[in-house]
């Protein structure tokens, strides 16, 4: 997969497509920023981490900020993570073989902190915080929040956070980066995927 996608973009700009994934994650940051505010809500020592999670991230776009902020790195920093990506593909796949769930750390966790905090994907960016997400024809879906954020800040009313426009905007620009390079397959990578 890896492959076929450096090829299919190696055609195009890029930087274009990144600086409005940019704004978008930006606009991410401040409303969720907003809603923490509210609620006063952080992540700092939380036991479930959601550094454990196996999160999907669909979009070439999330794949190519990864590597951005990765290859900026020097190399011995990238071999480290790359060995720990490979080691957590590893321990993923013997789990589900096995049919157990899969708590490793992401790859790019050092010490309790994001080494890409500035490139992490979109659901990192979103994560532990009740919102709501519109869905043409099926009505409006409501996530609850993280497991700290029910521990911690459950008492106070609903502070409207929307992820639809996020989501509308991220699909967009990912539709216009694909039909530019000229890919049509699915993409569906853990960090650790993206990483080896």
């Amino acid at each position: 997969m890896h492959l076929f996608l450096e090829k299919a973009i190696a055609q195009i700009d890029i930087d274009g497509f990144l600086k409005q994934l940019r704004a978008i994650y930006a606009s991410m940051d401040l409303k969720y920023s907003e809603a923490a505010a509210y609620y006063e809500f952080n992540c700092t020592g939380c036991e479930d981490n959601c550094c454990l999670t196996r999160f999907y991230h669909h979009t070439v776009l999330e794949y190519l900020y990864i590597l951005e902020g990765f290859y900026n790195l020097d190399s011995e920093k990238q071999t480290e993570i790359r060995a720990g990506a490979l080691e957590v593909r590893q321990k993923s796949v013997e789990a589900d073989t096995k049919g157990k769930p899969v708590r490793r750390m992401c790859p790019l966790n050092s010490g309790g902190k994001c080494i890409l905090y500035l490139h992490r994907p979109m659901i990192c960016r979103l994560h532990g915080i009740p919102h709501e997400l519109h869905k043409p024809g099926r009505g409006i879906a409501y996530g609850l929040g993280c497991e700290a954020f029910s521990k911690y800040c459950s008492e106070k009313d609903y502070y409207r956070f929307d992820r639809t426009p996020f989501y509308m905007e991220m699909a967009s620009l990912e539709k216009e980066l694909k039909q530019a390079a000229g890919i049509t397959t699915k993409v569906k990578m853990t960090v650790a995927d993206m990483l080896v």
